[in-house]
């Protein structure tokens, strides 16, 4: 059920990112919910293995990299769903950054993770 919680929000993130950036495009609802669902998918198969192996320039730029792998996870994104366009590693950027603080926003109305008693 957590997941579907965790699907939804960030499927309503990338509609919002949409809607505040005129570089991003996705169309209709299907699209976001793909785009979130894929964002997911790649944040947590690919991403960790790019953080390992930029772990020297991360350390370097004291972690300001890791805004370079998370727009790149948007341009493989747009590059993966159909429908979904960005405009440049810019717009990525700004989109990863947007969604993050909507999902952020989003899960602290949501209450984020709960102990069940």
């Amino acid at each position: 059920m957590k997941l579907l919680v965790r699907i939804l929000l960030s499927t309503i993130a990338v509609l919002v990112a949409d809607l505040l950036l005129s570089g991003v495009n996705a169309p209709d609802l299907k699209t976001g919910l793909l785009v979130a669902v894929v964002l997911g998918l790649l944040n947590a198969f690919v991403r960790p293995l790019l953080i390992l192996l930029t772990l020297p320039v991360t350390v370097v730029t004291l972690g300001l990299f890791l805004l370079v792998i998370n727009a790149g996870m948007v341009l493989l994104a747009a590059r993966i769903v159909p429908g979904f366009t960005v405009n440049g590693f810019w717009w990525a950027l700004a989109f990863s950054v947007v969604m993050w603080a909507v999902q952020s926003a989003l899960l602290a109305i949501d209450g984020g993770e709960r102990k069940e008693q």
